[in-house]
């Protein structure tokens, strides 16, 4: 890939209830050198209750969450065309396959525009923090470290931007980290020359499939209770190597262990003795999470391997391949799992905001969605009829009401208007963020504040304060 476009984003909270209200990204080319950039801050969406912890975090005051130049659609709308423009490229930030990227899924969701942006053909997509712990696992030279708590070495931004010297006087601002980023990513690709492009190399689902269908042994690595940890595995058998409920899910078999006495064991026998090894025998890797997946000589020298003889391992490797009925033990033991995790989880009507991986948009939508968004306000109203999921037209409607409120029929403004008061003023423990919760998060924080005499913080609180009074007094009358 010619082009990496190196992002990050702040948000309003860390839920998928939450908006992005900041991106930044570098474009680079593959010598990881700037020819682009992108730094952006849009308003938080009318009828949303903020975070006041995410707001202290990227230092978002309430004018800025609510006077910037951008309104949250035109912002989404700006930062969809970016990266449009920058495609073909690989998208990558810090942690951002398990934050930034799920956060534009639902914005992108809720915006009535494609969330699968960043990783959609001709795009590709990894996670930086993942290249790093590949590197620290082979070079604990590369990078400057903290220790965390627990005494393990931490790859959090932050700490490593300390580390190495870089200015963290903006950090937790979406550019800088984005910037930071790609600083530390240079590093990386300066030490590890040989292996750069390797470490990118399952940066698609399909070259992460193609590796767990092969015939092969290889090195992985995994961060398992905060520390980096690599692994020697073979490949399963092609037709049963990945989770029978969970696509997304492959498997790869531990060669410390000596398969053969597990051969043969019945599901249930075999489901005992899986429980019993630590580590466990099987891994996991997600081939929508950018899994590093080297050569097998790195894990050839950790100490569990290295007293194996490389026949032995080519042995074991050759017998968990070639053993079918093992394996689909492997996918019936899983299966039961998943069915009975099924069964224990509740089965209350999900709102439209969350069944984005529920259901997919019928490809008769996301084609409008163009032609909507350039449409002008009365002409989005007259169109959301034309839209077969409901969710979109949900999706349209309040779009409409938080962006030209003064062409909603007045039945349609108060129904809209209803639901977000039912939502925001509910007494309830809910998964977004209420009144009620944004209040007490704001009393815990202030006495954290006061125990430390923080008066900035203090403050700012007041602020955020007196802000979800203006958004109760709004609605309450709904």
């Amino acid at each position: 890939m010619d082009k990496i476009v190196i992002y990050d984003t702040e948000t309003t909270n860390s839920t998928i209830w939450g908006s992005i209200i900041e991106v930044g990204a570098v474009v680079v080319d593959k010598n990881l050198k700037e020819i682009g950039k992108l730094n952006i801050r849009g308003r938080m969406p009318e009828g949303e209750v903020p975070s006041a912890k995410a707001l202290l975090v990227n230092s978002t005051s309430i004018d800025l969450l609510t006077k910037g130049n951008y309104s949250h659609y035109d912002f989404l709308g700006a930062v969809e065309n970016f990266f449009s423009k920058a495609a073909p490229a690989l998208f990558m930030g810090w942690s951002n396959l398990n934050f930034d990227r799920r956060m534009f899924h639902f914005n992108f969701f809720k915006g009535n525009r494609y969330p699968y942006i960043t990783h959609s053909s001709p795009n590709k997509e990894h996670d930086g923090l993942h290249v790093a712990r590949v590197a620290q696992t082979l070079n604990p030279e590369t990078l400057k470290t903290e220790l965390t708590e627990a005494g393990n070495e931490s790859l959090a931004l932050e700490g490593l931007a300390r580390q190495q010297g870089f200015d963290t006087s903006q950090q937790h601002t979406a550019y800088h980290d984005a910037f930071t980023s790609l600083k530390i990513l240079r590093i990386i690709k300066d030490k590890h020359k040989d292996n750069w492009e390797n470490f990118l190399s399952t940066s698609t689902k399909n070259s992460v499939e193609t590796i767990l269908k092969s015939e092969g042994i290889y090195s992985i690595f995994e961060n398992v209770k905060g520390k980096n940890m690599m692994y020697l595995v073979s490949t399963l058998h092609p037709d049963h190597c990945f989770h029978p409920s969970y696509a997304s899910w492959g498997y790869l078999f531990d060669l410390r262990r000596d398969p053969e006495p597990l051969l043969n064991l019945s599901v249930n026998d075999l489901k005992v003795y899986l429980k019993k090894f630590s580590p466990k025998a099987l891994r996991v890797i997600k081939t929508n999470k950018a899994p590093v997946v080297l050569d097998k000589k790195f894990a050839l020298k950790e100490k569990a391997y290295a007293d194996l003889d490389l026949e032995t391992i080519q042995k074991r490797a050759k017998m968990v391949r070639n053993s079918e009925n093992f394996c689909k033990n492997i996918q019936i033991i899983n299966r039961e799992a998943a069915e009975e995790k099924a069964q224990t989880q509740t089965q209350e009507d999900l709102l439209p905001e969350e069944t984005l991986y529920e259901k997919f948009i019928p490809n008769k939508d996301t084609q409008l969605f163009k032609t909507w968004h350039s449409s002008s306000w009365e002409d989005k109203l007259r169109m959301l009829d034309k839209f077969t999921d409901k969710r979109c037209s949900w999706f349209g409607q309040k779009i409409i009401y938080q962006e030209a409120p003064h062409i909603l029929p007045p039945d349609l403004y108060k129904n809209i208007k209803s639901e977000i008061a039912r939502r925001i003023l509910s007494k309830n423990r809910e998964k977004w963020q209420t009144i009620g919760m944004a209040y007490q998060e704001i009393d815990t924080l202030r006495d954290q504040a006061s125990n430390r005499d923080d008066e900035e913080e203090l403050k700012k609180l007041d602020e955020i304060n007196e802000f979800i009074m203006s958004i109760e007094k709004k609605y309450e009358i709904a």
